[in-house]
This record gives C-alpha cells, sequence and structure tokens, in this order.
C-alpha cells in the first residue's frame, strides 16, 4: 500500500518587501533598453570632465546629479553662454550661481561640490512655465492587488522662483495636471495628453521591473518641453504618495493608498 502524500497548496508570495533601487544609471539604462521608450530620455551619461565638456559644447544646458540622491538634492544646472560671453559658464547649485570665463575654471569649482559622490551628466530640458515658474510632472505608477501595473496618479510640481529643481521637499509647489496645462492644451486634448502619460509610466513601471525583480511601484518624472514633448528625467522606486493629498479629486489618493497596502509600503 503506497504511502499517502499530503500535498500542501503553492505558496502565494505577498506583495511586501518591495524593492528599492538607488543608482539613477541603472534606471536610466533599464528604461533605454525598451525601444519604445528610448527617444523619450535625455542623452545621461556619467559626469567626467571630457563628458561634461561634451555635453556642454552639444547642449548648451545641462544638469548634473548625484548617481544616489533624493529630492533633487546636489542637483546642479549648468550653462555655456554665447562666443562673446565673457563669462560663458555658469551653474546654478541651491539658489547659489556662479560664472566663469573657462570652462576649467568652473569645472574645478564644481569638482568642489561633485568629488565626494558619482554624478550623472544629463541633456537639459526647457520646461514649460506656470506663473514664470518651471514645471515638470510626476506620474505615479503602482503594483495593483492583481499583480498588474497601473498609473494611479499624476500630479505637477512646480519649482521655487529662486530654485532649479521642482521637487515638493526642496521648496516646489503641488499644482492638478489641468492647472498647469491649462494654457497650452485644449481640454480634450489635456485629456488625451494625460492618457498618453499613463500608458508611458505603466511602460516605465515594466522596464524597471524587467531588470530589478521586486519593485512594486515607480514614480516618473517627465519633463514637458516647449514643443510639448515628453522627457522621462528620471525614475524614483519609492516615490511619496502622500502628494497626491494634495489634490482635489480625493479617490486618486485613496487608491493610491490601497495599493500601496496592498504591497506593504504604508
Amino acid at each position: 500500500m503506497k504511502k499517502r502524500i499530503n500535498r500542501s497548496p503553492k505558496k502565494v508570495l505577498p506583495l511586501s518587501r518591495a524593492r528599492y533601487v538607488s543608482s539613477k544609471i541603472g534606471k536610466t539604462k533599464a528604461v533605454e533598453s525598451v525601444e519604445s521608450l528610448r527617444k523619450y530620455v535625455p542623452s545621461t551619461m556619467r559626469m567626467t570632465k571630457t563628458s561634461l565638456e561634451h555635453m556642454l559644447n552639444k547642449y548648451k544646458m545641462v544638469y548634473i546629479k548625484p548617481n544616489i540622491g533624493m529630492c533633487g538634492n546636489g542637483v546642479i544646472r549648468i550653462e555655456l553662454a554665447g562666443d562673446d560671453a565673457d563669462l560663458a559658464y555658469s551653474y546654478q547649485s541651491g539658489v547659489t550661481r556662479k560664472r566663469f570665463k573657462s570652462f576649467d575654471d568652473m569645472f574645478t569649482s564644481l569638482h568642489k561640490l561633485t568629488r565626494k559622490r558619482h554624478y550623472l551628466v544629463q541633456k537639459g530640458i526647457h520646461l514649460l512655465t506656470h506663473k514664470g515658474n518651471r514645471f515638470d510632472l510626476r506620474v505615479m505608477v503602482q503594483q495593483t492587488p492583481a499583480r498588474t501595473w497601473e498609473t494611479t496618479g499624476v500630479i505637477g510640481r512646480v519649482a521655487h522662483p529662486t530654485k532649479i529643481v521642482t521637487n515638493f521637499h526642496n521648496g516646489g509647489t503641488l499644482k492638478s495636471v489641468d492647472t498647469l496645462l491649462m494654457r497650452y492644451l485644449a481640454p480634450t486634448e489635456r485629456n488625451k495628453y494625460v492618457k498618453q502619460l499613463h500608458v508611458m509610466g505603466v511602460m516605465v513601471a515594466k522596464a524597471i521591473n524587467a531588470r530589478y525583480r521586486g519593485v512594486k511601484e515607480v514614480g516618473v518624472d517627465i519633463a514637458v518641453d516647449k514643443e510639448l514633448n515628453p522627457w522621462i528625467l528620471e525614475v524614483n522606486t519609492s516615490p511619496d504618495p502622500y502628494i497626491f493629498r494634495r489634490l482635489t479629486d480625493k479617490r486618486i489618493y485613496a487608491k493610491i493608498r490601497r495599493y500601496a497596502k496592498a504591497y506593504g509600503r504604508l
């Protein structure tokens, strides 16, 4: 007589223990690995003296940012003026702006700020403005309790008048997408544009998850240029859900909170 074997049902892995990915260059490469997303990623590379000079000569305005960092801390904007300018090179860090006659002089000054961390250099995007201040968009994408990906919210972040970053925790102001885009797009076009951002957000989440298994949520920072082209600036794998409480439509934050609870974030 055969001994009966008790077979327990297969365990379903919990949605908790969401993975955090700190490397910006790693996440950028993950997004760039998807051909349909590649055109939306501004040229980005590890910063060296050579790569910075090359990018600045090519694009005239670039941003450098720590490979590992949050809330816009350490981000610096660098600009190259026309050839006839006496002080052709400049950079802004925080609220401080400095000008230089030569690239070497500027890099020496920059190196004092960046030498203890690994930095990236990224093509600068001239952002749309709201009442004279630059803004970008944060697209929140989450894994649902059914383990599919869904864009659950989009919110705008307006930079403080004296700063170059839009982050709320660095002095930025939160606004609805409709408020920010109403002067640029009619209501029907606006709705269509936001739907495209929803689709893009899910594609980005899948690209990140394909390389970094265990990611449960992403916050995609989207810049919109003067031709209304969207640009994927950065992907955060531990985005702040609480900023969405500022939206008038409370259903958005309620869903974000419900999904975040399902995978153990809240």
